[in-house]
């Protein structure tokens, strides 16, 4: 929408081509704004995979614990308190309330 309003703007706009003494370098402009993808245009098809070597940065917002990426699921893991961040397209949520509670594996040996 603004690639449009710019774009109407710098072609109709009458102070423009008074104060401009050159048309092709507003066309030239135009042509760049009306080339630009917005975002919104098309959304990628591929699933951007995410970067493990994030993991040695990436602490848990909780408990600043590291985190175990796991790939089935596509979320980080917090062992310790059962919490799984999502990771969509590669960028991680880890916005605690986005978070899902998992199950924590119970260890047969600790059970006495």
């Amino acid at each position: 929408m603004l690639r449009n309003v710019l774009g109407r703007f710098l072609t109709e706009s009458p102070l423009i081509h008074t104060n401009v003494r050159h048309k092709a370098s507003i066309q030239a402009a135009v042509s760049v704004f009306t080339s630009v993808r917005s975002f919104t245009d098309v959304k990628d098809e591929t699933k951007q995979a995410f970067d493990t070597s994030l993991l040695e940065f990436l602490v848990c917002p909780l408990s600043k614990k590291p985190l175990r990426f796991e790939v089935t699921t596509n979320e980080l893991i917090n062992d310790e308190l059962g919490i799984a961040y999502p990771i969509v397209d590669g960028i991680p949520n880890m916005i605690p309330q986005e978070a899902r509670l998992v199950q924590k594996e119970s260890n047969p040996s600790a059970q006495g």
